[in-house]
């Protein structure tokens, strides 16, 4: 989904001593090159906010939160379950996703 390449971007640029990875644009920009090629993106498309709406009112979600939920809403409209994320406890609200974080991926294929 593209809000995942506009959260990476966030993070990629903003400095390290503000939880980000401290990239240049150029350097963000090679990122968001290598990932597009190795993911498929889905539509982010309209049919999105009423299942966000249901999710943020079913599971209290407020602030922050909110985006989580509407990853989640993406997900569910186009029939994904699993998410890798570093961030496994902003999903444990939301029944049905399966989280991954890249350290049990990688221990689960031997490269750990």
């Amino acid at each position: 989904m593209p809000q995942v390449l506009y959260e990476y971007w966030a993070v990629c640029t903003r400095p390290q001593g503000e939880n980000g990875l401290g990239m240049t644009t150029a350097q963000a920009t090679n990122e968001l090159a290598l990932l597009k090629r190795l993911f498929t993106l889905f539509r982010d498309e309209r049919a999105i906010l009423p299942v966000w709406e249901m999710l943020v009112s079913a599971h209290d979600v407020k602030g922050r939160n909110t985006h989580d939920a509407r990853l989640v809403a993406a997900m569910s409209r186009h029939n994904l379950q699993h998410l890798l994320t570093f961030n496994t406890s902003d999903f444990a609200r939301f029944p049905g996703v399966t989280v991954f974080t890249p350290d049990s991926v990688l221990q689960v294929s031997g490269e750990s």
